[in-house]
């Protein structure tokens, strides 16, 4: 066994807890969540996940103990002399029954037991401490009688929600309601990757986020998604969680398993995406697309082997091409996304408009073929002058920040509004920051305002973080800190971590006068 130089998890959370950002609590659950779809793929259960024999190697998680690790389907009655501590237990192995030979039935542990395991230590990762831990105390019977009547943990505060959701399914009391490993993987990774396209999405194409309150917009370089991520998470079925809100398609829970029903999913997904980028949702695709699969019980790998023999029709070819961008069941890397730009320019001569789109970006920055911002622009004003928003927004960050043309703020309102007109959320935002620092037109906080507004009730994120802003401090409107503080929450319950860093910030201002 190697060197676990941070020793247990137990002890690496109380020694390093308080230095822990929640980008390295979200990376260690996806270790852990990882580790054990590693068991899994290979037919085995642990059967004692818990924080005491989880080890800790140079920041990096390894499972231990694997001597009561068995192949399921093996006899595996529940002996309580082999478990660990009782929180990490499947409540079902407390609920002995009797057949009609009147013998005690013991529950036998499975897959969905480790999953229950491991949603205990998701909580645990998001908390620092043990499940149910009191000084001095010892867990007993009594305990375990109350979780197998549903008895939880409660969330720590300022958990964000998508992470509670996924530990929490996790510890549902049936075994059946519970996800299996690849759709946790799969959950924790449109967590992480919707970080990194949060950071990519400044430079790729809009303002917004104002980090501090003397107007300073967000500049950053551009982020690719980890390859040591994306390759991890390979031979999973439904994928990934988290409710659409404003965009929801209803799930009908139905399973597609026909030629003529892939062939129709291919055709939804196209139109899914394509609703997204115009309402300025784009830098979310992927996460909403795998959504997409889940709430609609779809076998993501049975549909991606379907497009591997079905490039009959445009639809099929540009979602294959989505796929190996986004590394959607194929690994995110630099072969796949060169494959994937060469799908988006077989489709865009077939006036496939998302494709243009794609190929658009991938000039922009380099993805899959050499960088080429003249290309980047005449693909962004192809689509723009088609009457589609996601072009149109394109082609004004290109007049603001003089890509190809020279810099022109007049001309990047003018496009940003024709955005904005056809729907697009993220260009109702930028205006709302040009008519706030007087870009292209004549400072107007009320206009601002109700731009920002409009976009957050509406549920963007960045809208909700800068409508924030201007409650804090007041810009041409009544200052008003508790409103500060719910839109920042709001803003910050999506993920976006400039207004989890601005609400905090605020937080300690508002303790330091007390």
């Amino acid at each position: 066994m190697e060197y676990a130089d941070g020793g247990s998890l137990r002890c690496y959370l109380k020694e390093n807890f308080t230095k822990l950002s929640w980008d390295d609590k979200y990376k260690m659950a996806y270790q852990l969540s990882c580790a054990v779809s590693c068991l899994h793929n290979e037919g085995i259960v642990h059967h004692d996940l818990h924080s005491c024999n989880i080890l800790v190697r140079n920041n990096t998680i390894k499972l231990a103990d694997f001597g009561l690790s068995k192949r399921i389907g093996a006899s595996s009655n529940f002996q309580s002399k082999l478990f660990g501590i009782v929180p990490y237990v499947d409540p079902k192995s407390f609920n002995r029954r009797r057949n009609n030979n009147q013998s005690t039935q013991m529950y036998s542990l499975n897959e969905k037991s480790d999953i229950y395991s491991l949603g205990v230590l998701l909580w645990e990762i998001s908390s620092g401490q043990p499940p149910f831990y009191v000084e001095g105390e010892q867990y007993d019977i009594g305990l375990a009688l109350d979780i197998s009547q549903g008895h939880r943990e409660t969330v720590v505060p300022d958990t964000p929600d998508e992470y509670v959701k996924i530990y929490t399914k996790c510890w549902d009391g049936e075994p059946d309601n519970r996800p299996t490993i690849y759709q946790v993987v799969d959950w924790l990774n449109a967590i992480i990757t919707k970080k990194d396209v949060i950071v990519e999405i400044v430079e790729d194409h809009q303002i917004t986020n104002e980090l501090e309150l003397n107007e300073t917009s967000l500049s950053s370089n551009n982020s690719e998604l980890q390859g040591d991520l994306s390759q991890l998470i390979q031979n999973f079925n439904k994928m990934n969680t988290k409710e659409i809100d404003s965009m929801a398609i209803s799930s009908k829970q139905e399973n597609h398993s026909t030629e003529k029903d892939f062939s129709m999913i291919a055709d939804e997904i196209n139109d899914f995406i394509t609703e997204l980028n115009i309402k300025g949702f784009g830098r979310e695709s992927q996460k909403r697309v795998i959504e997409y699969f889940y709430n609609h019980n779809i076998n993501s790998q049975e549909f991606y082997s379907w497009l591997l023999n079905n490039q009959n029709s445009s639809n099929s070819i540009f979602i294959l091409g989505y796929f190996n961008y986004y590394g959607i069941i194929t690994n995110e890397n630099n072969e796949n996304i060169e494959k994937a730009f060469n799908l988006f320019i077989d489709v865009s001569e077939k006036d496939h408009i998302l494709a243009q789109y794609f190929i658009g970006h991938c000039y922009e920055f380099g993805y899959g073929t050499m960088k080429n911002d003249k290309l980047a622009f005449e693909y962004y004003e192809k689509v723009a002058n088609k009457n589609l928003s996601y072009g149109q927004l394109n082609l004004g960050y290109c007049y603001e920040n003089g890509i190809v043309v020279k810099r022109d703020f007049e001309k990047a309102f003018y496009w940003y509004e024709k955005a904005a007109n056809n729907g697009n959320l993220l260009a109702i935002c930028n205006l709302g920051y040009y008519y706030k620092n007087g870009h292209g037109v004549e400072i107007d906080y009320n206009k601002a305002f109700e731009l920002y507004q409009n976009a957050a009730n509406l549920g963007h994120d960045i809208a909700q973080n800068n409508l924030a802003l201007m409650y804090e401090a007041g810009d041409g409107i009544s200052k008003d800190i508790d409103k500060a503080i719910y839109w920042y929450e709001k803003s910050a319950k999506q993920g976006n971590l400039l207004a989890r860093n601005n609400l905090n910030k605020l937080q300690g201002k508002i303790n330091n006068l007390l």
